[in-house]
């Protein structure tokens, strides 16, 4: 997926050119990983009503603000001595303003379907561990995107393995946080799995209990075991190493929907290998499932019925073919 270097950029206020949207090579977000982000999805219903979509928008500023927020990044201490420190910078954005913003930027491009990537980072000052000296920045692109493993891998699944690499403890880097800092980590578990021939990797924490994919939660699912003969539906909690992602919330709720029993649960390895279905869920791979593990075959190797139910139901929310009971699209509109 390359850029072509057209369209518009949101820098700070001011939508800009594509090729000048430049930062100075002295930015403390370059030597120290200072950034937050987040990846949302507008989507063109090209095959109902035409309309453009964007996905849980307001959530996933939400979930920006707060992973700036733990990082000091936002307007929101409570100083104990009532003096404000004048060098300590903070974001000068609210989370309404930065939803208007992602919507200025997708309707200055114009592409009807589109992913959107805000990034709040601290900027070019000075370079040192304290970054509060550094003024805290803000840039949302957006561009064309495809399916992210793949258009066949929503329905045959994908091969992926156990990764060598351990998600990251907790109380060192906040995995609540969507940092770029944290996807060193993920990047490993990608290219290990890549270079395996696997499509992902599924980190472990550092409890030896799975934690999600390099960039996707994780669910497991198996069947006829919960009340009334119901399937369950297991995903790790919070507290293994993973990100509270969009999507995640977004199948927690279909499901509860759809009457599948649901738990959040710690999972062994081995419940990877004797679960009847096993899915991935972010906004880049929405709901994709997983036909093997480590070489092993998940269920029947194919996407299950469960899987098939949430896809759905959560492909039809954004077609418009199943009502935004919850209120998750924000309608775009273009001149």
């Amino acid at each position: 997926m390359g850029f072509d270097g057209s369209g518009k950029i949101w820098m700070n206020g001011r939508l800009v050119d594509w090729n000048d949207a430049t930062i100075h090579v002295g930015a403390h977000v370059l030597h120290y990983g200072t950034s937050v982000f987040e990846g949302i999805r507008m989507y063109h219903r090209d095959q109902t009503d035409g309309q453009s979509v964007v996905f849980r928008l307001r959530e996933h500023i939400v979930r920006l603000y707060n992973s700036a927020k733990i990082y000091r990044m936002t307007p929101d201490e409570m100083l104990l001595g009532g003096r404000v420190d004048e060098a300590d910078r903070r974001l000068s954005y609210s989370v309404d303003d930065l939803v208007q913003a992602c919507i200025d930027t997708v309707q200055a491009n114009g592409d009807p379907a589109a992913y959107i990537r805000p990034v709040i980072f601290r900027g070019y000052h000075s370079l040192g561990v304290d970054p509060r000296p550094c003024p805290v920045d803000v840039v949302i692109m957006t561009w064309r995107w495809g399916k992210y493993l793949g258009p066949e891998a929503l329905e045959k699944g994908v091969d992926v393995c156990v990764s060598t690499w351990s998600r990251i403890a907790p109380n060192t880097m906040p995995a609540l946080a969507k940092c770029g800092a944290n996807y060193m980590n993920s990047q490993l578990i990608k290219m290990e799995a890549l270079k395996s021939g696997y499509s992902e990797g599924i980190a472990l924490d550092t409890g030896g209990y799975v934690s999600e994919g390099s960039g996707e939660n994780l669910f497991v699912v198996f069947h006829n075991r919960g009340q009334d003969g119901r399937h369950v539906i297991f995903t790790p909690p919070l507290g293994n190493s993973v990100l509270p992602g969009i999507t995640r919330d977004t199948i927690l709720h279909i499901a509860a929907d759809l009457g599948f029993e649901i738990g959040e649960h710690m999972i062994p390895r081995e419940m990877l290998y004797t679960a009847d279905e096993v899915f991935f869920t972010g906004t880049a791979s929405e709901v994709t499932p997983i036909r093997s593990v480590d070489q092993i075959r998940v269920g029947s190797g194919h996407r299950g019925p469960v899987a098939a139910a949430l896809q759905e139901r959560f492909f039809g929310l954004i077609d418009g073919t199943a009502p935004d009971k919850h209120g998750w699209l924000t309608p775009v509109t273009f001149s």
